[in-house]
């Protein structure tokens, strides 16, 4: 199964706490706001934790099937 990672970046403050739990597919940009390296993984991994983590829940995590 693979799982598609969805995040608003209005919404994103900036605050690091995704990429601070998975920085295998979370990075701060020069805009000051994360961004996820790739919007489709084969794992859920630590994508999750950045979602749940989000204090805006700017971060969605999807499976697809």
């Amino acid at each position: 199964m693979s799982y598609k990672i969805e995040q608003n970046l209005e919404t994103c403050i900036g605050c690091g706490s995704c990429s601070a739990v998975c920085s295998a597919n979370w990075e701060m940009k020069e805009d000051g706001k994360a961004h996820p390296i790739k919007t489709v993984v084969e794992e859920l991994s630590c994508n999750k934790q950045a979602e749940e983590i989000c204090p805006v829940q700017c971060i969605k995590v999807i499976a697809q099937k």
